[in-house]
């Protein structure tokens, strides 16, 4: 049987994750999820991929509050999850132009303070449009500032064979999955297309194309090889290396750690 095992959020893209117990799902991803992200003084978004030290800013949310915090300094921000100024922005995120607001001009002194070079933390509205890639999602259908889809899935049989193959094993948190799954055989999720968790309808829309950032301990920040490398040798295609599924919701509502999933044949 297929399990939902774990539930994740990013609420600051390219900082630390959040395991949740339950999560509501929405159009462009799970509430909270990438709905922050750092911008440089050009106001082009920053991630882990040039700047590994994002790693090591670990983030907590209670009730509406969240908190960020520097594991190194020790020093950590808290703010208001509905906190922003009025004044909007047009900032750029991979090939799109988006519209959002600054949280604080305190917070990104912060945030800049802490990363050695000026930066912006800034809030993408839950009604501002962010189309979701066209070639592969023909409904009209909206992300927020994830890479290009609102969901992740991976099956932790995945994650075991990947490790089997590996001199020393990787934790889940180097793919930043929102699901995580037990249950099936590794890299089932590549043939997935429509299925439920719980009450909520998912469909499989584009196999994930794997990055330098995998290869980023979420420890420590240091930068290695693996588990690219090792990936490369067996899950190239078409000069892309794959690991997991990137998905959309027909639906929402809760999900819950635990809820079966049902393939829809």
């Amino acid at each position: 049987m297929l399990r939902l095992s774990e539930i994740w959020i990013y609420p600051v893209k390219s900082l630390g994750g959040i395991r949740c117990r339950q999560a509501l799902a929405l159009e462009k991803g799970f509430e909270h999820d990438r709905r922050w992200m750092l911008v440089d003084e050009h106001n082009r978004f920053i991630t882990q991929r040039e700047h590994p030290q994002m790693a090591l800013f670990s983030v907590g949310l209670t009730g509406n509050m969240l908190q960020v915090t520097h594991r190194k300094t020790a020093s950590s921000v808290q703010f208001e999850t509905t906190k922003m100024n009025e004044r909007q922005l047009k900032v750029q995120i991979w090939d799109d132009e988006v519209d959002v607001y600054e949280v604080d001009e305190e917070i990104s002194y912060w945030f800049s303070r802490e990363l050695g070079f000026s930066c912006r933390l800034v809030k993408f509205k839950e009604e501002n449009p962010r189309p979701a890639d066209k070639n592969y999602v023909p409904e009209p259908l909206q992300v927020s500032l994830a890479d290009g889809y609102p969901y992740l899935i991976i099956g932790q049989s995945s994650l075991d064979e990947l490790n089997k193959r590996l001199s020393e094993p990787v934790t889940m948190l180097r793919f930043r999955p929102n699901l995580v799954f037990t249950g099936g055989s590794a890299f089932e999720e590549d043939y997935w297309k429509n299925f439920f968790i719980g009450n909520i309808r998912f469909a499989a829309v584009k196999p994930c194309a794997r990055c330098t950032l995998t290869t980023v301990s979420p420890d420590t920040a240091e930068k290695g090889k693996e588990p690219l490398r090792t990936l490369s040798l067996f899950r190239r295609k078409n000069n892309n290396i794959y690991f997991g599924m990137n998905l959309v919701a027909y639906t929402q509502g809760i999900l819950y750690e635990g809820d079966e999933i049902r393939l829809v044949t």
